[in-house]
């Protein structure tokens, strides 16, 4: 019954063939496109998913488990897959090949978050799964194995899709799937290491954790197995993908971890080469914390310290305003912090308390001009008493010669965002920049600390980690967002007209340099899970899908292809 519910709805989004609509919450699927396929090899293709919610790859790198060791050994792997904003995020960005900035869905609920800019009148595209694409082009069937209700109901076009409850309900429905001849592609969804690290923390220090990722790997061996019993086995080819939709908990963000496995692949690990990093240039260009819970107010009689390496494109031909926590400068008036670059090259804060009574505009420039190459810059607050709160500047751990007491200016507190980049309404000239390793203390470090350590490449390893309450490296390479790195903190979602840029070997100052990759930079990613799919499937990724991932099994051909 259900798979030939699928087909009718198959010929049906066939007839209808609309892919991009204007109106109002109207999701068309894009149109089916056929084209002849040639396969690559005498085999059968097919794929099975393996997800394991919640695992951090940095976690599952530290202490490999039995059958993913033993799988590593003929695998394309990565333990540093960037991170996803939630589970359903990083499920939909698998299943439709798109990234968060396209597909919008990041509730538990798998319902589309509006993301304004009038979306409601807006051309709309709701993205197709890939069992959808299997189907369409090829005989075989799909299942998704899951405990989601939300989740099933997301991929109800899946042939085999049972109500399973648990992860051994998950593993014994799957064994009996994977038994079926037809079966083309099937996903396979554990979930009890998430269960556990929400109770115990998501590390191998919580015996829950690590319990249930030994007890995970052993239902993949016993999926393994079953791949291997299949009756037409010897004439099959299949590509087998251990991965994570979400890497962490709710609010603990973690990068991920992908494995691609089969027998005839050699061992690499797969890896980004460089640093990548965004550059704002335009008046759209900004990275803004919508609500920090007042985690970064500045106050009256506060102490903190804000770092972060920039590198200017050119000396602007205005005043411009980069960073900061401020109203807009309007003459004399200002309440907050902010970061500007002058012509002439200089670096400026400019710190002000009008709406709270103090004395406005105040501001120093740093002696040492940061030019156009990689710097650190930091600010220090300290607060000694109600008439000493000193502000200080360095450039790479550099004391600049000038510092101010702004007791005088007051209270700092705005109701004005964290941003990077130019702040919306200003007047001033925008200035072409990149940012990176953004990190903010709740304290002012001493002189000492900052000449110290403005080039350290571990932030654990700060003397003052513990009053670390924001850390943002700024390198993922691809989406909207920039990770904070402290757990529980809060993301900077990136917006407007800028852009991912790599910079090769060019490292800001507290960036540790990657290893070089012995053959290809690979930013690896929940939605190259899609394009991977389709590509080992012999189906072709067609510009209409609107895929953002890549599938790059297709560099290592030699290894797989049968002559």
């Amino acid at each position: 019954m259900k798979l030939n519910f699928k087909i009718n709805t198959a010929l049906s989004l066939i007839l209808i063939g609309a892919s991009i609509i204007a109106g109002c919450k109207k999701y068309d699927n894009p149109p089916p496109v056929f084209e002849e396929i040639k396969d690559l090899s005498t085999a059968q293709r097919k794929v099975l998913v393996i997800t394991i919610d919640g695992l951090p790859g940095a976690e599952l790198e530290r202490s490999l488990p039995t059958n993913i060791a033993i799988m590593k050994k003929n695998a394309k792997y990565n333990f540093n897959t960037l991170a996803t904003v939630t589970g359903a995020a990083g499920w939909v960005s698998m299943l439709t090949g798109t990234s968060l900035m396209k597909h919008h869905i990041s509730d538990e609920s798998f319902e589309r978050t509006e993301d304004g800019d009038n979306e409601d009148h807006g051309e709309i595209v709701n993205y197709r799964n890939v069992l959808d694409y299997v189907t369409q082009y090829k005989t075989l069937t799909t299942a998704m194995v899951t405990p989601s209700v939300n989740l099933r109901e997301y991929v109800r076009n899946a042939d085999e899709s049972p109500i399973v409850v648990s992860d051994l309900a998950v593993k014994d429905s799957s064994l009996s799937i994977l038994s079926q001849n037809s079966l083309g592609t099937i996903f396979v969804d554990f979930k009890a290491v998430y269960e556990a690290g929400n109770t115990g923390g998501f590390d191998i220090t919580n015996p829950a954790f690590v319990n249930a990722i030994k007890q995970t790997d052993t239902y993949i061996g016993n999926l393994l197995d079953a791949v291997k019993a299949r009756k037409n086995y010897a004439n099959e080819d299949w590509l087998i993908i251990v991965t994570t939709n979400h890497g962490g908990g709710v609010n603990d963000s973690q990068n991920g971890f992908i494995m691609l496995y089969n027998p005839a692949f050699e061992e690499y690990e797969l890896k980004k080469s460089g640093f990548n990093g965004v550059l704002f240039a335009e008046k759209t260009s900004q990275a803004i914390i919508p609500d920090d819970k007042d985690l970064f107010d500045a106050g009256e009689t506060k102490s903190f310290t804000v770092q972060m390496d920039v590198k200017f494109n050119a000396v602007p031909n205005g005043y411009s305003s980069f960073f900061g926590h401020s109203t807009n400068l309007n003459g004399q008036n200002i309440t907050g912090w902010q970061w500007a670059y002058y012509p002439g090259g200089g670096w400026v804060v400019t710190v002000g308390g009008t709406l709270n009574g103090g004395v406005g505009k105040s501001d120093i420039t740093a002696d040492d001009q940061p030019g156009t190459d990689w710097h650190t810059l930091t600010m220090t607050v300290n607060y000694l008493d109600a008439n000493t709160r000193t502000l200080k500047m360095f450039v790479d751990g550099k004391l600049q010669s000038k510092s101010m007491n702004i007791s005088r200016n007051k209270s700092l507190t705005t109701t004005e965002a964290l941003r990077i980049g130019h702040r919306a309404g200003d007047n001033d000239v925008p200035t072409s920049f990149h940012s990176a390793n953004l990190t903010y203390f709740n304290t002012a470090l001493s002189e000492e600390t900052v000449k110290n350590t403005f080039k350290l490449t571990d932030i654990t390893k700060h003397p003052n980690f513990s009053n670390v309450i924001g850390y943002w490296p700024m390198d993922e390479g691809l989406e909207d967002k920039f990770f904070n790195k402290i757990s529980g903190g809060t993301n900077i979602p990136i917006a407007g007209s800028y852009k991912w840029v790599s910079f090769g070997d060019d490292f800001p100052p507290s960036s540790k340099p990657d290893e070089k990759v012995e053959k290809y930079s690979i930013i690896s990613t929940a939605y190259d899970v899609s394009a991977l799919t389709l590509y080992w499937m012999n189906i072709p990724i067609l510009k209409d899908f609107g895929f953002d991932g890549i599938p790059y099994l297709d560099k290592f051909e030699v290894e797989f292809l049968k002559k």
